[in-house]
């Protein structure tokens, strides 16, 4: 047995079926993927009613064409929007936006507007009509590409949904622009980690530089 494996056999693991219970406190799976960008989502609905949500469950998935995602648990307003209307907005949330952010994950009606309850404004978007967070310091309008209904490994719908979307236009504080290069950690940005409200900040001196070979 190599040095590598030796050292794997000695760590005492805590191993289980996700189908059958993880056995601790909290689930740890989320905490396990982490950080992750969170999705502060901004859309709009066919009669006009705009929503503002946070979902832990995004990313980006591809460069060409530039496409976006957020997972939603339950079939939740933003994604009904999305279906509607075929558009929605990613803000970037940073430290400075983190209770506002917080703010708009309250289960409210439909036709409440989150924008009110964070006491953030809104400002129109270029390409669609959902409107853009207007402290967000980097915000993509997006097109819907899909909604994917996920499936387990025996092919049974899941109660959740995968929007993604193509970015069609972006929309950067120059601020944070230094010598043409966007400098992520001047921003501050959070991102969620695990738990109930586990968060991330990102800063200057946290971030590190490693090259690829390739």
């Amino acid at each position: 047995m190599d040095q590598k494996a030796s050292r794997a056999v000695e760590r005492d693991y805590h191993s289980y079926e996700p189908t059958k219970g993880h056995g601790l406190k909290h689930d740890p799976f989320n905490a396990i993927v982490a950080p992750r960008p969170i999705g502060w989502i901004s859309s709009r609905d066919s009669k006009g009613n705009i929503n503002l949500a946070p979902y832990s469950f995004f990313n980006a998935f591809s460069y060409k064409p530039l496409i976006v995602g957020f997972s939603s648990t339950n079939w939740k307003d933003s994604v009904a929007n999305v279906q509607e209307t075929k558009e929605f907005c990613w803000n970037l949330v940073t430290m400075d936006l983190a209770r506002q952010m917080n703010a708009t994950a309250a289960h409210v009606a439909r036709e409440v507007d989150e924008f009110a309850i964070a006491g953030v404004a809104a400002v129109p978007s270029k390409l669609i009509d959902a409107p853009r967070v207007a402290k967000s310091p980097a915000s993509f309008e997006c097109k819907l590409t899909e909604i994917i209904h996920l499936k387990n490994a025996n092919q049974q719908r899941a109660d959740a949904w995968l929007t993604l979307g193509e970015v069609v236009a972006v929309h950067i504080d120059k601020a944070f622009i230094r010598d043409g290069v966007y400098e992520t950690a001047l921003a501050r940005p959070i991102a969620r980690a695990g738990r109930r409200g586990d968060y991330f900040e990102m800063t200057p001196e946290t971030m590190f530089e490693m090259v690829r070979p390739d």
